[in-house]
Order: C-alpha cells, then structure tokens, then sequence
C-alpha cells in the first residue's frame, strides 16, 4: 500500500469512469481529485493498493467525526470510516479487495486508534455488503445517504486500548 498524490490523478478520474465502479458508488461517491490529493486535510488519507505492474485499487480513511461535512451524521470520536474499490477490472474476484480491507481496518485501529469503523455499500451491492460481513462488519441498518439507499455496517473493538497516530 502506498499513499496516492497527484501523479495518480489521471488513473484515479478512469478508474471512477469505469461502469461498474460507478454502479457500486451511488450518486454521492466521486471526488475531486486534484483537490483532495493537493491538500492534506488532516481527517482523510487515500491508499493505493500496488501490485508488481503498478496500482489496482484504492482504500479511502476519513475519520468520520472530524469530517466537515458530517455526512455519517453525529457519530462518537474515534469513529473512522472506509471507502474501497478495485479499479481495474482484471483484479476483481482475487481477494485484494479483502487484503485491502483487512489492511484498512487495521490501519485504523492500530493507527488511528479507532474504536468504530463504518462502510456504507449500496443496498443492491451485495457483493461488497457479503466481503464485509465475512471479515467482520455487522449491520447496523439501511441509511439514505443523499439519493442513495445504502446498508450501514460497522466494526467495532471496544477492547482496544486508544492510540496515538503515528507516522
């Protein structure tokens, strides 16, 4: 995994082109990419997954309670959020989703110190919503988010103890 910058624009704008990345992202999942990939805002980091001929998909961390427009609502500190997909058609069906999960998750918690992380699939992404239940995530129920009609899940591990971010 590696963090995306600016280079990774152009590979990020057409992966979102993509028919099935649009399918499973809904009507509010696209961003624009020069300017988040310009800043560092502090409450969000994008991950590219790498494998040996270059990126095939990308994890996004927002801590959710930081995040200025509040779209998961009032939510507890520590809560983090993830978005993830796999942009290249050849890679999906593999278990990278499952490994970039897994390495988000852990990310968060060990990191981040999260105590709660929450995904938001569409409600007819089954697939994705199936990967989630499998490495943990129960549901927490169906939420609109915008025009889209997404199951809320989350993890949680109230055992751990609370970190401090590093680098």
């Amino acid at each position: 995994m590696r963090r995306a910058n600016l280079a990774d624009r152009d590979l990020l704008v057409a992966w979102d082109a993509d028919p099935d990345v649009r399918a499973s992202g809904g009507d509010d999942d696209w961003r624009d990419w020069d300017s988040v990939l310009a800043e560092e805002s502090g409450y969000e980091e994008f991950w590219l997954a790498v494998e040996d001929d270059g990126p095939s998909g990308i994890v996004v961390l927002l801590d959710a309670a930081r995040e200025p427009t509040h779209y998961w609502g009032d939510v507890e500190p520590d809560t983090w959020a993830l978005d993830i997909w796999i942009g290249r058609p050849d890679r999906r069906s593999r278990g990278l989703g499952t490994a970039m999960l897994r390495w988000a998750i852990e990310r968060c918690f060990t990191v981040h110190g999260a105590r709660r992380i929450l995904i938001d699939p569409l409600e007819t992404n089954v697939r994705a919503i199936d990967l989630y239940r499998r490495v943990g995530f129960t549901d927490v129920g169906p939420r609109t988010f915008g025009e889209d009609r997404c199951l809320l899940l989350e993890v949680s591990r109230p055992d751990r103890p609370r970190c401090e971010p590093t680098e």
